[in-house]
């Protein structure tokens, strides 16, 4: 089994092995007994619980697939064909879809009778897998994570343990661990310890060849040939060790001035499971005075001194969960900086919302004309093909970023922020928009609220027979070339060239080779996976050919991840909150069949149809249930979570593993 530091290399040297290596024919058998023999438990403990939820997620939805597959395909796609709306033509693909049948037609209610038996299906197939979603016993733990609103000379471990002593009978904290701004310490010692291993490499080297290494000192001057003023090469081993040193004394400087820099919060620990769930629901408990709602825990005799309604308590995260240095950053900064940051994607997308849109604007300035002039067919028809790939996977990658450069708390945040702002965007960008044959958002509110374009727009664009086969490439094309550059993972081959290029020395280069690989990103995993979902269930009555595309897509996604999991991502370690996001964005994927066919209903025969107005109380029903689901927590029993499963855990869903003394050191005072 390949170690943390070889296992980065494995990913991009796979297939160059394969091809070159004498045993390369022994090698296929492996791979092949990788992908469908290794087991669950092999995949845990090289790359963590979330890997197998994450996988799992995928078996489920593959399950789900097939059996929407032989329902479609077997009985709505003749039932499509049956019809004699659209021209007799074999080669039509608008016989295959519902356009082909008349309005009158009362198999139509068979489209809206399966659209309700996929939704149950969905529900099933997510509670099968959410009860299977626990975590080990050994995981739990007695730690909170407390917001202290304190004066500085209040003591965390003194607040702590007098408050919950008076408040709580039986109660001992056992420890209070108040956090400081490490921002700038952690950086200082990360970049310390790149300054200790670059001379060590160029110590270890002159031992061998007996003469001094020189290097450019300056980004990208291990590839800078020239010597021209500014840029002289210095002596590596002296450069390195005056730049140690310096760090060293900036390190010590800034870790005397940590303690002066609170943090305004603390990590207690507390001696069982159970005191901590009690102040936990105490502290969380919300009850309304006035205009106000806030919790109202017990009281002590220094409660008041301590400002204890103004705590915010919750379960502390997982160490390797945590931003420590984003800790720093919150209050009311983190959200005038997060506003900032939505409100210029929110601007950008708004005018910019589909590829297609942008090629539009982009043939006004006359950008593509060269490559007209160069009478190519092969380059001509190519290169607006090329364009649109480049901005359907650039526009989803600047709303990622949105989500990082907002320095989310913990892993967990950022990555659930991801899945939902991504995944949002991609449905408005592939799916909404082209099915009603706009272009970005600013056509769609427009189309919306005015109603000369309603009624310009509506009827002629929406539900085209054909308007499925577009959809049907999607998934075609997501299925082969987006899983076969999930596998080649180009957008990391090309991070890897850009910082191979900025080193400034062979030792920079060596340390880039050995720290290039990163935790898998299961935000954007999800929001991609979950949106050709979508599309797939959206369509699956519309236009029932294309669920065995999407089952393809799933099936082939699934094995590229397993690859991916195994061999080339760093494990992460999140928690479920992420995939119980995931779970929710598959129930919304047969609501939206259920609009579409409401939709197409509405505009074939009217909304006093039977059909309509059968598919409209449905849709209602479903969303009444969601919203009391999710907003008031009722219809447990109906919900995709299994929450019968959950409760036998939700302690240990609740609670997370204490820090180890080395993880407390590092990041606290």
């Amino acid at each position: 089994m390949p170690t943390t530091s070889s296992r980065s290399f494995i990913g991009l040297t796979f297939w160059r092995n394969i091809l070159t290596s004498p045993k390369s024919p022994q090698v296929v058998p492996n791979l092949t007994q990788f992908l469908f023999f290794f087991r669950d438990d092999e995949i845990r403990d090289k790359c963590g619980a979330d890997a197998v939820h994450y996988l799992s997620f995928q078996r489920h939805i593959i399950g789900l697939l097939v059996a929407i597959g032989v329902l479609s395909v077997g009985i709505v796609l003749p039932v499509n064909f049956s019809g004699d709306l659209l021209e007799n033509n074999p080669y039509s693909f608008g016989r295959t879809t519902i356009a082909n049948l008349n309005s009158g037609n009362n198999l139509l209610w068979l489209h809206t009778s399966f659209a309700f038996l996929y939704l149950l299906l969905t529900v099933y197939s997510m509670r099968r897998h959410t009860s299977k979603m626990r975590y080990k016993e050994d995981d739990l733990v007695r730690i909170l994570e407390i917001l202290l609103v304190l004066q500085e000379s209040n003591n965390p471990l003194w607040a702590s343990f007098f408050f919950c002593r008076e408040a709580y009978a039986n109660c001992t904290v056992l420890e209070a661990r108040p956090c400081y701004d490490v921002a700038r310490l952690m950086f200082l010692d990360a970049e310390r310890k790149k300054a200790e291993r670059g001379k060590n490499y160029f110590t270890n080297l002159q031992t061998k060849e007996n003469t001094p290494s020189m290097i450019n000192p300056k980004p990208c001057g291990h590839l800078c040939c020239c010597a021209i003023k500014g840029c002289e090469e210095v002596e590596a081993i002296e450069y390195y060790t005056r730049l140690e040193e310096k760090l060293k004394e900036d390190y010590k400087k800034e870790k005397e001035k940590v303690n002066e820099k609170p943090l305004g919060m603390a990590f207690v620990t507390f001696h069982n499971e159970a005191i901590t769930a009690i102040i936990l629901k105490d502290f969380n408990a919300c009850k309304c005075q006035g205009c106000k709602c806030r919790g109202e825990p017990k009281s002590s005799s220094c409660s008041e001194s301590l400002h204890v309604s103004n705590w915010a308590v919750s379960y502390a995260p997982d160490p390797q969960n945590i931003y420590w240095e984003h800790l720093s950053i919150r209050g009311f900064f983190w959200w005038f900086r997060c506003l900032i940051i939505n409100v210029v994607l929110f601007i950008l997308l708004f005018f910019l919302t589909t590829p297609a849109i942008i090629i539009t604007t982009m043939d006004k300035f006359n950008v593509t004309k060269p490559v007209e002039y160069l009478n190519n067919p092969i380059i001509t028809q190519f290169f607006p093909t090329l364009l649109l790939w480049c901005f359907s996977a650039l526009l989803p990658t600047i709303v990622y970023y949105s989500a990082f450069f907002e320095a989310h708390w913990t892993r967990s945040g950022e990555n659930r922020t991801t899945m939902h702002k991504c995944y949002t965007f991609l449905i408005f960008m592939v799916l909404l928009l082209p099915s009603l044959g706009l272009s970005s958002l600013d056509v769609f509110f427009r189309w919306l609220f005015d109603k000369n374009c309603f009624c310009l727009c509506f009827p002629r664009c929406v539900f085209l027979p054909d308007n499925g086969a577009f959809f049907v490439n999607y998934v075609i094309a997501s299925a082969f070339i987006g899983n076969a550059m999930d596998l080649l993972r180009i957008p990391g081959l090309l991070m890897y060239m850009i910082r191979l290029c900025l080193a400034r020395s062979a030792a920079e280069r060596r340390n880039v080779k050995r720290h290039q690989a990163y935790e898998f990103q299961f935000g954007a995993a999800y929001a991609w996976m979950m949106c050709v979902f979508t599309v797939v269930m959206t369509y699956s009555i519309t236009c029932p050919i294309i669920v065995p595309f999407g089952l393809m897509y799933m099936l082939l996604k699934h094995l590229v991840d397993r690859y991916n999991l195994y061999y080339a991502y760093l494990p992460a370690k999140l928690d479920k909150k992420i995939h119980s996001g995931a779970v929710n964005q598959v129930v919304a994927a047969p609501i939206l069949c259920l609009f579409w066919l409401l939709f197409f209903s509405t505009v074939r025969t009217g909304f006093l149809a039977l059909t309509s107005m059968f598919t409209f109380v449905v849709l209602v029903i479903t969303i009444v249930i969601c919203l009391c689901h999710v907003c008031f927590g009722h219809f447990k029993y109906l919900s995709a979570h299994n929450y019968k499963s959950l409760s036998m855990c939700s302690l240990e869903g609740a609670v997370l593993r204490l820090l180890t003394g080395q993880e407390r050191k590092a990041v606290m005072g």
